[in-house]
């Protein structure tokens, strides 16, 4: 795990044990919370600031070739990393020894989710501002082939366009399309079939079917997370689920029957758990090395309800997120016509 110098300038690591594996002196991309096998570092050598990938037996390599996206180096996956080539502007991916498995022949990767990537290559920069000659040069790929792609660059699948995020560890191959409604199925170069479960496809069956119909005081707290949090007038606040719902029970299940009546208008979104409302350890586990939200399996599903007197404003708000034991409760925001009613 990650630690600071005294003036918390710099950056080493200690072990479970508190024993130093490496003195701080890493800065800058050096943004890992914890080293599993490879992350990137930064420290100054001779006066010069050096950045690279370093893994757990201390080789250095991808000098002076991060893969940086929004300001930020990337983070391991599974043993995996990203680095860019700036000749060419394309990305390929080092596995932990240091060693290239995916050439930089793609124009965007994915991190490595299952022993699977998504690739994009032949695509062209479509940017932002054409005409700002400030100095902006932010933009997005247009056009190009999107295929899925293992650690060893084999194509699986050689047209992987989708409409929703889907889930890469729920893989399964069949002969012909996947009968599920919740599943998304790709012709494979193999001719067979791969199909992925479609998160939000997944969480709508699961919310209209199972949650908005089992909706009694022990079912809610099934379907709960251990710690509820809440907005109220100042901001936002944690509630163990037993004391929160055991005192606001009629209500929630009032509000939740809200979205069974026909004219209620209310949309799903999806997104990942928020790091600095959610920072105790019992959210460890749905965060990565970089404290970034694993959303590519533990993602948060948000159901907004729109108000009806204010149209495109927002009612109310549930957050609910994806575990490994289904989906829980685990937010709720309100307006403050209900905070009177919430103990």
């Amino acid at each position: 795990m990650s630690f600071l110098n005294k003036d918390s300038t710099l950056v080493g690591f200690k072990d479970i044990n508190n024993q130093i594996k490496i003195e701080p002196k890493f800065t800058g991309f050096t943004i890992a919370d914890k080293f599993d096998d490879v992350l990137v570092v930064s420290e100054s050598i001779n006066d010069r600031w050096e950045s690279y990938y370093l893994n757990k037996s201390g080789k250095k390599f991808g000098i002076d070739s991060l893969f940086i996206f929004d300001n930020r180096t990337d983070c391991e996956s599974e043993g995996f990393i990203r680095f860019s080539n700036y000749k060419t502007n394309n990305i390929g991916m080092f596995n932990k020894d240091g060693k290239i498995v995916i050439p930089a022949n793609y124009n965007a990767l994915s991190s490595v989710r299952n022993g699977l990537v998504i690739a994009l290559k032949n695509a062209e920069k479509d940017y932002w501002h054409k005409d700002d000659h400030s100095g902006c040069n932010h933009f997005s790929w247009k056009g190009g082939q999107t295929i899925l792609i293992d650690t060893l660059n084999n194509i699986l699948v050689d047209d992987f366009v989708y409409e929703n995020p889907l889930n890469l560890f729920s893989v399964e191959k069949t002969k012909s399309p996947h009968s599920s409604t919740i599943r998304t199925s790709f012709l494979g170069t193999d001719g067979t079939y791969y199909s992925f479960v479609d998160f939000k496809k997944e969480f709508s069956e699961w919310f209209t079917k199972e949650f908005l119909s089992n909706l009694s005081e022990k079912d809610l707290l099934f379907n709960s997370f251990d710690k509820i949090v809440w907005s109220s007038k100042r901001n936002w606040e944690f509630s163990e689920k037993e004391l929160f719902i055991n005192d606001n029970y009629s209500l929630l299940k009032e509000m939740f029957l809200e979205i069974l009546t026909p004219d209620c208008n209310y949309t799903i979104s999806q997104d990942g758990l928020n790091p600095f409302i959610f920072e105790d350890a019992d959210f460890n586990e749905y965060f990565d090395n970089c404290r970034d939200a694993k959303e590519w399996i533990y993602p948060t599903m948000n159901v907004y309800v729109i108000s009806k007197a204010d149209k495109g404003s927002i009612e109310r708000g549930y957050e609910f997120l994806r575990t490994n034991k289904g989906y829980k409760l685990i937010s709720i925001r309100f307006k403050n016509t209900d905070l009177k009613r919430i103990k």
